[in-house]
């Protein structure tokens, strides 16, 4: 299947072909991204999550470099490398790794929300970085988003999280950020032509990462790889299979075919299936005083994301917190 993938968004299209598979790759992002909330939950069930983490984007990190390589791809450089170790420790290591080591404490459904406040903190970032003020109307917008975030976490006693709750949602709001700023410093940063060889080299050094986080955290201690469940098992191959491989390259091809306001959209359809799938198979009951929250948070990322918030100056480095995404024909053999 992931070969299959990765034949159409490296193939060259046009017209109708395009669009259908814009809307395929789309769909995929929404649906799977937002179902790894759930999946996380249930791979940490009964294995470490910083050790099931790394694992899975090495083993992804390691098929796709493959694959690339086998298509054609030059060898990276030590430069790329370095590159790529800066943004997987900003994306994977920090931002993925803050997701699963929280969600042992607050319901998979929350997270998600916690983490669609990525394009806030990425329209924060980008009006410091281009020396902007930000106008009434986006600040307003930006405000209410991390009241939304407030109410939020101060919902979480009453969802039967643990004391440790808040913290682990400060964490993962902490993730958010360095999501962000990976994200600025990937559209500087030395990385290879290949889109495909910079996702892998991303992928092995943030989980390598993660890894060397789960010896010093000591989770190999007594580990014991007969002791994780069936459905910790098959959760955890979903995530290497549909969350790494498959919902990252078609993000990555979705990014060179559609329009950045159309990819923003995903931030906050990826909550809406979070929570529809922690509550359907997880007992996730979301309260009132959440489903207001959350309602808040999701309005905010749907607005700012928004072509009404895109920056207009044509030198921005990044549009609106997204790369420049105007069409273009991948090489087959390059990427």
């Amino acid at each position: 299947m992931f070969l299959t993938i990765f034949d159409v968004v490296t193939a060259k299209l046009e017209g109708d072909t395009v669009r259908l598979n814009v809307t395929l790759a789309f769909t995929i992002v929404c649906l799977v991204w937002g179902s790894t909330y759930l999946a996380i939950r249930f791979v940490i069930e009964t294995a470490p999550p910083f050790f099931t983490a790394g694992t899975r984007w090495i083993i992804a990190g390691i098929l796709l470099y493959t694959v690339t390589r086998l298509r054609g791809a030059s060898a990276p450089s030590r430069s790329h490398w370095y590159a790529a170790l800066v943004i997987g420790g900003l994306m994977l290591l920090i931002a993925h790794g803050a997701v699963v080591w929280a969600e042992q404490w607050i319901p998979s459904g929350l997270t998600s929300i916690l983490v669609a406040t990525v394009p806030l903190w990425l329209a924060s970032i980008e009006s410091i970085h281009n020396k902007t003020k930000p106008n009434g109307k986006a600040i307003a917008v930006l405000m209410a988003g991390f009241i939304g975030v407030i109410i939020l976490v101060g919902d979480l006693p009453s969802l039967g999280g643990s004391t440790m709750g808040p913290t682990a949602a400060l964490a993962v709001l902490i993730g958010a950020l360095a999501w962000g700023i990976g994200s600025f410093y990937s559209r500087s940063a030395r990385l290879p032509d290949s889109h495909f060889m910079a996702v892998a080299l991303q992928m092995i050094t943030g989980g390598l990462l993660l890894l060397v986080t789960s010896i010093a955290t000591g989770e190999l201690t007594g580990l014991r790889l007969d002791s994780m469940s069936q459905r910790s098992l098959i959760a955890w191959l979903y995530l290497i299979v549909f969350g790494s491989l498959i919902a990252f390259t078609s993000y990555i091809w979705l990014l060179k075919q559609t329009a950045p306001s159309r990819i923003a959209t995903y931030a906050y359809i990826n909550p809406v299936v979070a929570l529809l799938l922690g509550w359907a198979l997880a007992n996730e009951q979301p309260t009132i005083r959440s489903t207001i929250a959350a309602t808040i948070i999701l309005i905010s990322v749907a607005v700012i994301t928004s072509k009404k918030f895109e920056p207009k100056t044509k030198d921005t480095k990044i549009a609106k917190a997204y790369p420049d995404t105007s069409p273009k024909k991948v090489d087959a053999n390059t990427e």
